[in-house]
């Protein structure tokens, strides 16, 4: 068989068949892990590559989890010979400078699948752990100067042998992690997972013939790039440019942090350059090249293609140039914790360039930021250590069709809100407040998303907090006249003290029983000019709690009585003359 004689069924049936088996791992990894962070929030995502180390297959889970799968297994065949890799082997790395990971806590693991005596494919998953180490609880510390603040390193090791866990692998990770239990659990979810995998491919390849299988995910990396190459060809051709900033790195505080991208769209190709970005900063913000290559992946396709499979194949109708030693392309041994912000900004400048070629399908600006808050310490009813990960979502930028989403993840992240019920149970800790922020969303004749305000309650003494956020300083942009959404904040209350507004990035806090963190996450910016939003969505708005009295008159033009049933129709037809 040819590859002239691929049947264009048979490739979509396959390439579903394929994607299936990834997304069934998925649910076996999050129905068998210990941890809230993966059982809850879902912060896991799972992959299929060919027997080549190719990626053909990735389920919609994190975005950002592919950078840390994209070169894992030609990693794993760099370091180990073929000959040398046997039946039931399982390797396991999170290193972002040695084993193709982006940040420490994603660990991941790689098993090969094995017909006819011969490597076939490779099935891998990542989860994000809740400790590894570090200098702080969490081990995503906010003023990390190096990756060995960050937590333990794993290099490219085997976890498994022959079918059997290496326990020295095992007993080298518990010990230098805070939560030993946790871990050992979500560690043995992972490796069923890809044994679930493997089995599921094993019967997949068996149906169609190693040697039809080959053929048929060439062709699936072929079509992709043929798709890809369609869609960057129905743009328009030239130079679009942006920039944005991240608020500062954790440690050079009030020192903004350029990110800067210029795209040429020219016939079917994309080139996508970072050059004026900023160097490596010495804060946890830096992202390895693989995160940076694959924020672009997930851009294109947004823009270009969202119905293309995610794999390699859209990488070739697209070249990045990333500066090395900066920021999108760091070298080690910069710290890399918090480098998912830095990715959401790259997202940010790369829609913020393609709105000029094409603004009927981009959004305006996200939350674009993770916004962690992590508590840690010993729970008064168990006696046992914790580590509690939240990222607390927010606003989805406005569009040409509609309103922006409220309370929402955004662009290189996917995971689940974690229940407060599941949380009270398990930790000590209480939310007092968890609702949309009234007013974030950047005014337009379609409205940004809203951010969220979670407040929480510390149950216990001698607990800590650390916090990451982005979007504080620099709030998201809105398009085509569309406002901006309002920044987010931190907040801090103790007994007998006074408000404390707390930086975008703080570390290892010291809190009490009844001690107080208020979180804000950003909304998004809007979308048209907001004098010409209809007067009934305004109004509705309002009702809802969505947007003030006060901002429908000032941002909207929209004149609305005291006891929110009517709107002063002359009073806002001539205000919004006056002021548009």
């Amino acid at each position: 068989m040819t590859k002239n004689e691929i049947s264009p069924i048979t490739l979509e049936i396959m390439g579903n068949l394929i994607l299936s088996v990834a997304e069934e791992m998925g649910v076996i990894l999050v129905k068998t892990a210990y941890s809230t962070n993966i059982k809850e929030r879902k912060d896991a995502s799972t992959a299929i590559f060919d027997g080549k180390g190719r990626m053909i297959a990735q389920a919609e889970h994190v975005p950002m989890h592919l950078g840390s799968m994209l070169s894992v297994v030609t990693e794993i065949l760099k370091k180990f010979p073929v000959d040398t890799i046997e039946p039931g082997d399982m390797f396991i790395t999170n290193d972002p400078y040695t084993g193709g990971g982006t940040h420490l806590p994603d660990i991941t693991m790689v098993e090969p699948v094995f017909v006819e005596g011969k490597i076939a494919a490779f099935v891998a998953n990542i989860a994000h752990h809740s400790d590894i180490g570090g200098k702080v609880p969490g081990s995503t510390s906010a003023d990390a100067e190096s990756i060995f603040q960050e937590g333990i390193r794993i290099p490219l090791v085997k976890i498994c042998r022959k079918g059997e866990i290496v326990d020295e692998s095992i007993e080298f990770i518990l010990n230098n992690t805070r939560t030993a239990e946790e871990r050992k659990g979500d560690l043995f979810a992972q490796i069923s997972c890809n044994k679930a995998g493997t089995k599921r491919m094993k019967e997949v390849i068996n149906k169609y013939g190693v040697e039809k299988f080959s053929l048929y995910t060439d062709g699936l990396l072929n079509y992709a790039e043929n798709l890809m190459r369609v869609g960057i060809k129905n743009l328009p051709d030239g130079e679009y440019s942006f920039e944005d900033y991240l608020d500062d790195d954790g440690v050079d505080l009030n020192k903004p942090v350029p990110i800067k991208v210029k795209i040429t769209i020219k016939d079917d190709k994309a080139i996508v350059d970072f050059d004026g970005s900023s160097p490596q900063v010495k804060g946890p913000l830096n992202l390895v090249l693989s995160g940076t290559l694959t924020t672009v992946f997930y851009c294109f396709k947004a823009i270009a293609g969202p119905t293309i499979f995610a794999n390699e194949g859209i990488y070739r109708a697209i070249q990045v140039k990333a500066p090395e030693n900066s920021i999108v392309n760091c070298s080690t041994p910069a710290p890399v914790g918090v480098r998912i912000d830095a990715a959401q900004r790259i997202a940010d400048v790369i829609f913020g360039a393609l709105a000029k070629a094409t603004p009927e399908r981009v959004i305006a600006a996200c939350n674009s930021s993770v916004t962690s808050a992590i508590f840690s310490g010993v729970n008064p009813e168990t006696n046992n250590y914790f580590v509690y990960l939240e990222t607390i979502a927010g606003g989805s930028g406005a569009h040409q069709k509609n309103d922006g989403l409220s309370g929402v993840q955004v662009h290189m992240t996917n995971t689940s809100n974690l229940p407060v019920e599941a949380l009270e149970r398990e930790y000590p800790i209480m939310v007092e407040t968890y609702k949309f922020a009234e007013d974030s969303g950047g005014p337009g004749y379609h409205r940004g998303g809203l951010g969220l305000e979670r407040q929480f309650r510390m149950l216990g003494d001698n607990l800590n907090y650390t916090g990451l956020g982005e979007r504080h300083v620099f709030s998201p942009w809105g398009i085509s006249e569309g406002k901006n959404g309002a920044p987010g904040s931190f907040w801090l209350e103790k007994d007998g003290q006074d408000k404390e507004k707390l930086n975008s990035k703080v570390s290892d806090i010291s809190l009490k029983k009844d001690d107080l963190i208020t979180v804000h996450t950003p909304g998004a910016g809007g979308y048209g000019n907001p004098m010409d939003r209809p007067v009934e969505k305004v109004l509705q708005d309002v009702k809802e709690g969505k947007v003030s009295v006060s901002s429908a008159k000032h941002d909207y033009g929209v004149i609305i009585s005291q006891d929110l049933e009517a709107v002063d129709l002359e009073a806002t037809k001539k205000y919004r003359a006056d002021n548009k």
